[in-house]
């Protein structure tokens, strides 16, 4: 079933007219029209009509590319993947990112944050646990769905699983202090 979720889900990827054709290639050779359409891509509509857009700068950082009034930032690309992983957060939730991409040892929002992957993500796997961090020998790229995360530390006495599973939801990072709610749920259909 979950094997079933994923194929849709990458099939619908590659075929969202919203998205330009990045896919082999990442971002470099895309224009700002297509990076805001690109980041845009990754939330609600509702949250991207009014979402600032920021893309990688040539000397690292980020540089804000459209303004915004509604508090979200909207990125076309992580971490440099051949295929795009579009993300859109709230002012927690960047931070959240901002502190898990400098590698601080925990994340410094005071309130828990929300980020939007419609066009899904990427994780690494290795001996049967999803790794916080790079790419370390022996691991594999494995796509994610389309998905929206509450970014927030979650206890693994929860009860919820902490690998990707049939019922759409678990913690990623789990242990850690980057530990977060994964909701397998198209973040496009979200009102």
């Amino acid at each position: 079933m979950l094997g079933l979720l994923l194929a849709q889900s990458v099939g619908a990827q590659s075929h969202d007219p919203a998205v330009p054709a990045a896919v082999g290639q990442g971002i470099k050779a895309l224009s700002k029209s297509q990076l805001i359409s690109l980041a845009l891509s990754a939330a609600p509509a509702h949250v991207a009509k009014h979402a600032a857009v920021m893309m990688p700068g040539e000397e690292g950082g980020l540089i804000e590319i459209k303004p915004g009034t509604n508090g979200f930032v909207c990125i076309p690309d992580i971490d440099g993947q051949p295929i795009p992983d579009p993300v859109c957060l709230d002012p927690a939730g960047f931070q959240w990112l901002s502190d898990l991409m400098a590698r601080q040892p925990r994340p410094s929002n005071a309130v828990p944050g929300v980020a939007y992957m419609a066009q899904g993500g990427w994780h690494r796997e290795k001996d049967g646990r999803i790794l916080l961090g790079g790419d370390e020998p022996g691991s594999t790229r494995i796509q994610e769905p389309p998905h929206w995360m509450l970014l927030w530390p979650v206890e693994s006495s929860s009860g919820l699983p902490s690998f990707p599973n049939p019922g759409g939801v678990y913690i990623m990072f789990d242990g850690t202090p980057f530990a977060h709610l994964m909701i397998y749920q198209d973040p496009r259909a979200l009102r």
